[in-house]
């Protein structure tokens, strides 16, 4: 039996990683508002292309001949141009792929919709008010469990003695005070000890019913009430 010091010191290995990844769901929200206002930045500087062939074509139309303006001046300023036109259709030709990819995803995932499903992630749905989750011990000994909010606020956090191998884990969404929580999105860190006595941080597999698929900048999210799961996370489904 591990002594208290080990046991308080998994904890707050737990705390800390369920945090990060509270972090990091955020920051990844972030990033899809940015790459939105990348796209409206795309669509400026192609208004701005056309508009200097207009500014050039008339400037040409109305120089005066005896003193013309310099033709490297205007080749220069037309390359310039012409590689920001050139790079504004790549993107929008790679939008476009990667829209139809996404379509095929959203029509292979409509499938899942009302199914339990597993994935691999930080991501704890609570629905209903219960969660689950399972994950690989690598030998038998305590494992601390640490849930947090959205926001990062820790609401939950309990150990256990897991075996050697697949261990799973229930919560009844009753936060460390007793009270019960709304159902949403909430995450969830594994830390025990690994083979060689350190501290192993447990990837974590999670269970959830889809509710509907979204589409973001960076792939298709599957939607388990409020939690939000990359496509690509998920495991496999089962149910009628």
């Amino acid at each position: 039996m591990v002594s208290s010091v080990t046991s308080s010191s998994l904890l707050n290995q737990a705390v800390s990683a369920a945090k990060s990844s509270a972090s990091t769901q955020t920051s990844s929200a972030s990033t899809s508002t940015a790459s939105s206002v990348g796209s409206a930045a795309l669509s400026s500087m192609a208004g701005n292309f056309n508009q200097f062939l207009t500014l050039l074509t008339t400037q040409l139309q109305h120089q005066d001949p005896s003193n013309p303006t310099s033709t490297d001046s205007f080749t220069s300023e037309l390359a310039q141009f012409a590689g920001v036109q050139q790079q504004v259709e790549t993107n929008t030709n790679l939008t476009s792929l990667i829209s139809a990819t996404q379509d095929t995803q959203i029509t292979s995932g409509i499938a899942l919709v009302g199914k339990t499903t597993t994935a691999t992630t930080a991501s704890l749905p609570l629905q209903s008010g219960k969660a689950s989750m399972t994950f690989t011990a690598e030998q038998a000994g305590p494992v601390a469990i640490a849930v947090t909010d959205a926001s990062g606020q820790v609401v939950k956090t309990d150990t256990m003695t897991a075996t050697a191998g697949t261990n799973s884990w229930s919560w009844d969404g009753n936060d460390n005070s007793g009270q019960q929580l709304s159902d949403g999105q909430y995450f969830v860190a594994v830390e025990g000890t690994g083979t060689s006595g350190e501290t192993a941080s447990f990837p974590t597999t999670v269970s959830g019913t889809v509710t509907g698929l979204t589409r973001t900048s960076s792939g298709v999210n599957v939607q388990m009430g409020s939690a939000t799961v990359p496509l690509s996370d998920l495991d496999g489904f089962s149910g009628a």
